[in-house]
């Protein structure tokens, strides 16, 4: 992964958080857009260290989440299935 994050406005950031089971969350996709990987790559990497991602800070989202987060947007990325805390 890329050592540089991609700099983002704050107003930007904003946009990209949910809440998700009554906690600010951001979905996988976007934290690898904005570290400059494919997303496939990001979980990868999240799944080879998963010591390194504490279960409080990351979890799937049920089928029934992805629906919900589906009718939110106009258009939307299937593979996007987890989410990272925001703290």
């Amino acid at each position: 992964m890329g050592t540089e994050l991609v700099r983002y406005d704050l107003i930007k950031v904003e946009d990209l958080i949910f809440i998700i089971r009554g906690v600010q969350v951001m979905l996988d996709r976007d934290l690898a857009e904005m570290y400059q990987v494919e997303t496939r790559i990001l979980n990868q990497a999240v799944k080879r260290n998963i010591n390194r991602f504490p279960e409080k800070f990351r979890f799937q989202l049920t089928e029934n989440e992805i629906e919900d987060l589906r009718s939110q947007f106009v258009t939307s990325n299937s593979r996007s299935q987890f989410v990272t805390l925001k703290i």
